[in-house]
């Protein structure tokens, strides 16, 4: 049949008029064909007729033409594979080569506790504490350990048949960052949530909320050696706020234990004054004093009452306070004596021990934490101090390493 680019295809739609072209299409054949007369080939047998055909079909075969000698060419083995040429591109998948992963780099451009325990190398952080701050107790740290390296990673899920990408978090990122170029990672803990929390505690200090307050003296101060801060002057800041948090969670602590005492008056009359010897914010020491002054009166130690009367009206109490204040001077000037001796001289300038909580006076010999800078009676050299739980009494440390700036 004829295909429809040689008309086929519109004498198929013409209906009728197909048949008498079929009649003139069997003519035209018909003219061109040519029968062979089979009884020509009478002189010629068939066999004959089929050899001669096969030695026809072997000479087009040959493809020469011809053109002999060409069986006699010797080609080197190594072009029987044709190389691709350069400016062909190959079909074979060359896979990537993979990179270094960001927590790698961040552990190798880092000297700072807190990045190291980002990049999850938690030994290498626990040796940064131990040489800069003399840590050695590292189960408060564990949790913060694990946020931190949680809140700087993150995983995404494209189907439910391939397995989760891993993202890191970098601290400052934008649009415009480069990403050929790596930047610090984020972090969970800075210097202004420290700050609001110690607020907080300041006012659960004020309410009489103290365990409380001391809850949150100590996280401030177990959660400093891992915040990073850019400038030198925070630097500085993060220094005074182990500081003052250092003397909260000392006072704290001895007044805690003060309640808790019950047939032991002596010891809390001691205890209370210890606390009145701690560097608290005005308020706070107003109440401390209030308490100390209001122990020892009961218990006819009026010397030691006054003291702390004296101490309270200069720093300018509410009225209630001052009145209470006078009255126990008015009440002391008649008789100023103590009915029991106590281990406390507000004579002499004194530190507190952080551990036996008993006086330390000038000039005799003690220790400090490395870290938190509390001192101690020589006896508790080589303890877990019992400020920041933290530190061992009396090691050796480089000092705080908060800032990438005193890394340079």
């Amino acid at each position: 049949m004829k295909g429809i680019f040689e008309g086929g295809l519109e004498n198929a739609t013409k209906g009728g008029a197909v048949e008498e072209e079929e009649e003139d299409v069997e003519g035209y054949w018909g003219e061109e064909l040519d029968v062979v007369n089979v009884d020509g080939i009478e002189n010629r047998d068939i066999e004959s007729i089929l050899e001669e055909a096969e030695r026809e079909e072997e000479e087009e075969d040959d493809g020469e033409g011809g053109w002999g000698g060409l069986e006699d060419l010797e080609l080197p083995p190594e072009l029987d594979t044709p190389k691709a040429s350069a400016n062909t591109r190959s079909s074979v998948f060359v896979t990537p080569t993979q990179g270094m992963p960001v927590s790698q780099i961040w552990s190798q451009k880092s000297s700072l506790a807190a990045e190291q325990a980002v990049a999850g190398s938690f030994d290498t952080a626990l040796r940064l504490l131990h040489r800069q701050l003399g840590i050695k107790n590292f189960a408060p740290l564990k949790p913060k350990f694990l946020d931190l390296f949680s809140g700087s990673h993150s995983y995404l899920r494209a189907f439910s048949s391939l397995p989760v990408v891993p993202l890191t978090i970098e601290r400052g990122w934008s649009e415009s960052s480069s990403p050929n170029i790596r930047g610090p990672p984020a972090l969970i803990f800075d210097f202004s949530q420290l700050e609001e929390k110690l607020k907080s505690g300041y006012k659960a200090t004020t309410e009489g909320k103290l365990p409380e307050a001391l809850a949150l003296f100590l996280s401030i101060l177990q959660t400093i050696p891992l915040v990073v801060v850019e400038s030198r002057r925070e630097v500085d800041e993060v220094k005074e706020l182990i500081a003052i948090v250092k003397e909260y969670v000392l006072g704290l602590k001895m007044e805690l234990k003060r309640r808790e005492i019950k047939d032991d008056p002596v010891r809390q009359q001691e205890l209370a004054a210890y606390f009145t010897h701690c560097n608290l914010q005005t308020p706070h020491l107003r109440l401390a004093l209030l308490s100390a002054m209001a122990i020892c009166f009961k218990s006819k130690n009026l010397a030691t009452a006054s003291n702390f009367a004296m101490r309270l009206l200069e720093l300018n109490p509410v009225a209630s306070q001052a009145k209470t204040a006078r009255q126990v001077l008015q009440a002391a000037e008649r008789n100023m004596t103590d009915e029991t001796k106590l281990n406390y001289d507000f004579r002499n300038m004194f530190v507190i021990c952080g551990s036996t909580n008993v006086p330390i006076y000038g000039g005799q010999k003690d220790v400090s934490c490395p870290y938190c800078t509390a001192r101690f009676v020589p006896s508790q050299e080589g303890n877990i101090c019992s400020v920041c739980d933290l530190a061992v009494i009396g090691t050796d440390a480089s000092g705080l390493l908060c800032s990438p700036s005193q890394v340079r």
